[in-house]
């Protein structure tokens, strides 16, 4: 196998860590000898031990701690060369033994870009980065958009109607989508920290927003949910979030969304925000060019009901990196959030 191919496995192994490791990225490690896998590992959750001390942890309870030696590392992430809430993963490596790392992309924290190359060449370590890049920075994009803006991932994710709606008229189903659709929302919702919606919505749907799916669950807590509302005296007391088991991962706020936004990243460390509500929120959020990822569910029906996004007056914009799929009669559709680059 080449250097791709191992990483794909380290990759593999980060995806497992998606939803949980915040304010941490989720990172994936492998350790190889020989064309050999020694071990595995990925980092589960912020204050527990990094993929690299997973994966070097895994070799040792396999093979020995000399298996290590002269081994190499494959890392999705650039070792961190700094002592947090665990010590840094360069000198774990630098103590294993392993005389090659190899790594997707440069920490997105520009104070720490880097300094994992100096550190282990300064150990006769060879170095090895850019591998599998693109790959890498897609698990990664919320942890970089926090380095970045200090603002997190925001996920607009829709059920609508073939005419853009998202409700149905009045004494009929409140469901648009199939259950599979609905089902397949609910790994959409174990991906992200927190889920965001608006007074209207919760008065007029009473929505629980958890994972209700037990193996989604394995290795984290039910999400944050957060309600905007400037009207929060007229929030109904006995709605789910603020009555079932976790009603104490509910908040409620009010004022900038943008600043609400930089709020819970920097007093919780949120990074991904997944963004279930009606069209005004959706519009507010697109009109402040806060939103960065799409997730439309397309149900086959026209019901002239409430719109997606309630509201005009903002530039074009285009998904890209589209991924589509049929879910039995519905279609979804996924892409990237950008405005339109040039006027047509």
């Amino acid at each position: 196998m080449n250097d791709e191919q191992w990483m794909m496995i380290a990759l593999a192994q980060a995806k497992h860590g998606i939803g949980k490791t915040a304010p941490n990225p989720p990172v994936g490690a492998v350790i190889v000898k020989d064309e050999t896998l020694l071990g595995s590992g990925w980092h589960r959750k912020a204050g527990m031990p990094h993929a690299e001390r997973e994966a070097i942890a895994d070799a040792v309870a396999r093979s020995g701690a000399q298996s290590l030696v002269d081994s190499t590392a494959y890392v999705t992430l650039e070792p961190c060369s700094t002592h947090g809430r665990t010590p840094p993963c360069v000198q774990g490596l630098i103590d294993a033994g392993i005389t090659r790392v190899v790594y997707a992309c440069e920490d997105p924290n520009p104070k720490h870009a880097g300094r994992a190359d100096i550190l282990l060449a300064n150990h006769g370590i060879e170095v090895v980065k850019g591998i599998c890049r693109e790959a890498a920075e897609k698990i990664l994009r919320p942890f970089a958009k926090v380095q970045r803006t200090g603002l997190p991932w925001v996920i607009l994710k829709t059920a609508m109607s073939l005419d853009g709606r998202i409700t149905r008229p009045a004494g009929e189903s409140q469901w648009l989508t199939g259950e599979s659709s609905r089902r397949d929302v609910q790994s959409l919702r174990a991906e992200v920290d927190l889920i965001m919606t608006s007074g209207e919505t919760v008065r007029r749907d009473m929505p629980a927003l958890t994972i209700r799916i037990p193996e989604l669950l394995e290795g984290r807590e039910q999400p944050w949910r957060l309600v905007l509302s400037h009207h929060a005296d007229s929030l109904p007391k006995d709605a789910p979030l603020f009555t079932d088991p976790f009603a104490h991962r509910t908040l409620v706020r009010s004022g900038d969304i943008a600043g609400i936004l930089r709020e819970i990243v920097r007093d919780m460390g949120i990074l991904s925000v997944l963004v279930e509500a009606g069209g005004k929120l959706a519009n507010d959020l697109i009109q402040q060019d806060l939103v960065d990822e799409m997730v439309y569910y397309l149900a086959p029906m026209i019901t002239g009901g409430l719109p997606a996004v309630a509201g005009d007056g903002f530039a074009t914009k285009n998904l890209t990196e589209i991924e589509w799929s049929v879910i039995d009669q519905d279609v979804k559709f996924r892409g990237l959030f950008r405005a339109e680059a040039e006027p047509r």
